[in-house]
């Protein structure tokens, strides 16, 4: 039971690295766009493919409050929702959780990296600690059952 905090963009790129490595079972993203993640990363992908392949049901959850960046930026990601969409959702928040300014990644239920605020770096990461993860699953739970609009891979059109 582990845990740390970073006040750098560059320890907090490292956390997510740690994170998404620890990721056996399930992970659960609550961000504002994705931009800081940076999941298009090649390496990232990778371990989120293999996190996918190794699981069943519905094994990544990603919520936004603007999706904008995932649809027109990530073609990566976008690629990976159009093979994985029966392990994977993406919603967008609705409009009455725009104040919300933090932002977290849990995978499985021990192991978290919590965002204080958007737009600054500090966060801490919690590795091996059920009890210092359970309020943010609670919280995230309580953010993906508020709704919003699922994001999908395919293309509208007529």
């Amino acid at each position: 039971m582990a845990t740390e905090l970073f006040t750098s963009w560059g320890d907090y790129q490292i956390a997510i690295d740690r994170l998404l490595a620890l990721a056996q079972h399930e992970l659960r993203i609550y961000d504002k766009n994705l931009v800081q993640l940076k999941l298009e990363n090649p390496a990232r992908i990778e371990m989120l493919k293999r996190l996918l392949a190794n699981s069943r049901g519905i094994t990544l959850r990603i919520t936004l409050r603007d999706a904008g960046h995932l649809r027109d930026q990530s073609p990566r990601l976008m690629e990976l929702l159009r093979n994985n969409g029966h392990r994977m959702a993406i919603t967008e928040t609705p409009e009455n959780l725009a104040h919300l300014r933090d932002g977290m990644i849990l995978a499985d239920d021990s192991n978290g990296l919590i965002l204080f605020d958007q737009d600054q770096p500090r966060c801490k990461l919690i590795v091996d600690d059920i009890g210092g993860t359970s309020a943010y699953l609670r919280r995230f739970e309580e953010i993906w059952q508020e709704g919003g609009h699922p994001f999908s891979a395919s293309v509208a059109g007529l």
